[in-house]
């Protein structure tokens, strides 16, 4: 989840386009008698080149993105805002489809879930399927590919907080007299933001999104939708199953959410896996000390990391080429960086040991220069909208802790975890949130489940998938790497995935991302 924390036109716009036949049983769009929504088709955006490129295409795969987008067709299905009060205030949900390619051998219709809370789904039938690699690309072959925006996000109905939430955290060791100012900022942004548009954002859940999506598959003329979801949207998919077993089909849910929402237990339970999994990197980098100097054993690179963590607290470091100054915040920021990113991490740490002058070191510019959010290309789609990020949040974050407890939790979270606690700050995210607390009630169903865990990553923790199975039950497969959903990203665990989605049956799991030879 993310919680703190991711064309050219030519769609069909048939209003009426035929069924395609499903080995689960037929489809058919719902007549206008039914008194049910249909999909509104129309013609899907275009975006330049250099949209394309900025939602991580590479160059030489730009053509092979625009083949995929004259294939997709784009529409948007209606639906209450309040699933309380059907016959009231209706919404557009944006969604698209990628029709299978063999569609003698159709097995139906896959949804993609989204991460986040907030993030665009509109464009994943081409980014987290058809382009990915090979192995996804065949998901398509026998299986319609299904994207929507979630209500509050990117072309779906949306509304937009009058002011960020939150005020930046004053750099240096973190005391309780700047935790205290940064709390009363949360809780004023949080009460004028939830009270900005109540109506919409109190109906801002996971639970209303799992009910949009069943519309969505009504609207759709499919019987049943099978689930791929990442992250937030491993949750998202607990819901819809529990809510509607009887049009759930086949469900691979990667980096599984935990069965509950309290932020406070999030924080605690990522910020030991952060640690615990800062233990391999130490270890990786203590066996190359000759290139990072940072200790022979990881026990001494632990230190090492820790007295930075330290002496950056004491005297941050302002270098006038980094927006962002560097502390004891930023240190542990590097310290809790997955596999992927051990080698630059651990360059920047070497560097932050002997770093001089008023630029900031390579390494550390690379990786700590950018802003935490970047500037949007003209033209490119929203992928994340904070509002909706924090409103599904705090709707259903049932601790929304006060100063003390946050304050208290955040002194032992730096104390167990010298190395990477210092990264997480005060748990303040939902303070003074004034809509009150909704939360689904997942339920355990005999439906084929797939929940994939990652032994080491800290986004979501792997205890959570073991929990989750308790919850609800299902199978689960475990990735042995610390990167948060990479499974499709790996042909071989995309292989394992696909061959579920064609068959029903799965492995115990698969290697991953490799650490870095």
């Amino acid at each position: 989840m993310t919680y703190r924390t991711w064309l050219p036109t030519l769609a069909l716009a048939l209003a009426g386009l035929t069924a395609h036949p499903s080995a689960a049983g037929a489809t058919a769009n719902p007549s206008p008698s039914s008194g049910v929504s249909s999909v509104e088709w129309k013609s899907c955006p275009a975006y330049s080149d250099e949209v394309i490129r900025s939602l991580g295409v590479t160059e030489e795969r730009v053509p092979a993105f625009r083949t995929l987008m004259k294939r997709l067709e784009c529409g948007t299905v209606s639906v209450p805002l309040n699933h309380r009060d059907p016959g009231g205030r209706k919404i557009d949900i944006a969604v698209t489809r990628l029709a299978a390619t063999d569609e003698a051998h159709r097995l139906g219709a896959t949804a993609v879930l989204p991460g986040g809370p907030g993030n665009s789904g509109y464009l994943d039938p081409i980014l987290r399927a058809a382009l990915r690699n090979e192995e996804m690309a065949k998901l398509n072959e026998r299986y319609d590919i299904i994207g929507f925006d979630p209500r509050g996000v990117g072309y779906s109905a949306k509304v937009a907080c009058p002011i960020t939430p939150g005020g930046p955290e004053e750099p240096g060791t973190l005391t309780k007299e700047a935790a205290r100012k940064m709390y009363d900022a949360q809780v004023a942004a949080n009460q004028k933001c939830g009270g900005s548009d109540p109506a919409f954002l109190g109906q801002l859940t996971t639970e209303s999104v799992a009910k949009d999506l069943d519309l969505v598959r009504t609207a759709l003329g499919e019987r049943t939708l099978n689930l791929l979801g990442f992250s937030w949207g491993t949750y998202l998919g607990m819901v819809y199953r529990s809510l509607f077993p009887e049009h759930t089909g086949r469900a691979f849910l990667d980096s599984t959410a935990p069965p509950w929402t309290r932020l406070d237990e999030h924080m605690k339970d990522s910020a030991e896996a952060a640690e615990r999994n800062f233990g391999r990197m130490a270890a990786w980098l203590a066996r190359r000390d000759e290139t990072y100097g940072l200790g022979a054993t990881a026990r001494r690179v632990r230190e090492e990391v820790a007295k930075l963590v330290r002496a950056y607290d004491k005297s941050p470091k302002t270098y006038t080429d980094v927006q962002r100054p560097i502390d004891g915040a930023a240190v542990a920021d590097l310290a809790r960086r997955n596999s992927t990113e051990w080698v630059r991490a651990g360059k920047a740490l070497a560097e932050l040991r002997t770093a001089t002058g008023t630029t900031a070191p390579p390494t550390v510019k690379e990786l700590l220069g950018a802003p935490m959010m970047g500037t949007p290309v003209p033209g490119a789609p929203e992928m994340l909208n904070m509002t909706m990020n924090l409103a599904v949040a705090c709707n259903e974050d049932s601790s929304r802790a006060g100063l003390d407890a946050a304050w208290r939790d955040y002194q032992q979270l730096v104390k167990r975890h010298p190395a990477t606690g210092r990264s997480w700050g005060v748990g303040v995210m939902c303070a003074g949130w004034p809509l009150p607390v909704q939360q689904a009630t997942l339920k355990r169903s005999s439906g084929s489940l797939v929940l994939a865990g990652h032994l080491y990553e800290f986004m979501s923790v792997y205890d959570w998938t073991l929990q989750t199975r308790r919850a609800i039950g299902g199978t689960v497969y475990t990735v042995a790497d610390d990167v948060h959903v990479s499974t499709t990203r790996v042909p071989e665990c995309a292989a394992d995935v696909v061959r579920y989605f064609e068959t029903g049956r799965i492995d115990r799991g698969c290697a991953g991302i490799g650490i870095p030879s």
